[in-house]
């Protein structure tokens, strides 16, 4: 196929890929940002890492499933469907649980998975899906969980291996995204979390039915923000969405007051790493800024 031949087959629809590690984290993290740029048109696609299997999950829940995995993986596709993704890539690892549990020396798990192939296979889907814009964990996982991590690193990796024409993936075209973010978490509210927490003589370094997840250290791995996403419109999708993940407590987790989320939670926020920001401060409210959707595609590689 010519190089011209090739330019006049790429899209000029904006496209958002998300590579994340577990079946919810779609939904729980980013349910508002996916339905508000479906909504404007973007077609967004999503990596899914591991099955979900180490998820805890009540005995009747399992009803009808062979396995936690394959319940968790259907909940992905209906949450999928009501958030209208264009794609899921599944890549099948074992959910590795928290840093220091058995199952994270599993040799099936993503923890333990050599990084250049998971790398690599990020890579694939990028020229595959050829997204403008690409989000991931930051570099903590969000709270330390060792499959962010896994997801995080290869995918930090995969950005800019994706348009090196010597990084060879089959006959997949190299392709350059233009931008890659982080998920950020605001500092402000966790602060204002463990505050409240301390004051109720709860512990904020042992939150979580296993009491392995810790704010502070989540605090002390925040990094700055530099955008800020409007999904106030959004709740409702965001709701349904997180909803059927039902297992891991999707229609029962206590939330605010529907009058208070506009003012406490109006915005989703973003660390942008590429390209590089000139300050620590918010800079825009949209992840699609200053992305050029007629920029030429790479041509294929021989």
């Amino acid at each position: 196929m010519s190089t011209i031949g090739w330019m006049n087959q790429v899209k000029e629809t904006r496209r958002l890929l998300i590579a994340y590690a577990h079946p919810d984290d779609e939904s729980f993290g980013l349910g508002g940002l996916i339905a508000k740029y479906v909504a404007e048109g973007v077609e967004v696609s999503l990596i899914c890492a591991t099955n979900g299997d180490v998820g805890t999950v009540s005995p009747e829940m399992l009803n009808g499933y062979n396995s936690i995995a394959e319940l968790r993986l259907a909940e992905l596709d209906k949450a999928a469907e009501i958030l209208k993704l264009s794609q899921v890539f599944r890549f099948g690892y074992k959910d590795s649980g928290m840093m220091g549990s058995e199952t994270c020396d599993d040799e099936q798990c993503l923890w333990q998975a050599p990084q250049d192939e998971v790398t690599h296979r990020v890579v694939e889907v990028i020229r595959q899906v050829r997204p403008h814009v690409v989000i991931t964990f930051n570099k903590y996982g969000g709270y330390g969980h060792p499959d962010h991590i896994a997801i995080q690193r290869a995918t930090t990796a995969a950005f800019p291996l994706a348009s090196d024409p010597n990084y060879l993936t089959g006959d997949l075209a190299p392709y350059a995204p233009q931008k890659l973010y982080y998920s950020s978490i605001a500092r402000r509210q966790l602060n204002m979390i463990i505050r409240v927490m301390k004051m109720r003589g709860q512990d904020p370094r042992a939150l979580g039915k296993n009491h392995d997840i810790d704010l502070v250290r989540i605090v002390e791995n925040a990094e700055p923000i530099h955008t800020l996403v409007d999904i106030r419109r959004f709740y409702k999708d965001w709701d349904a969405a997180s909803a059927v993940h039902k297992s891991q407590l999707g229609g029962r987790m206590p939330r605010m007051p529907k009058s208070l989320r506009p003012i406490l939670t109006p915005y989703q926020g973003f660390t942008r790493v590429y390209p590089p920001p000139t300050s620590s401060r918010i800079d825009e409210r949209d992840m699609f800024e200053n992305v050029t959707l007629e920029q030429p595609a790479l041509a294929p590689v021989p």
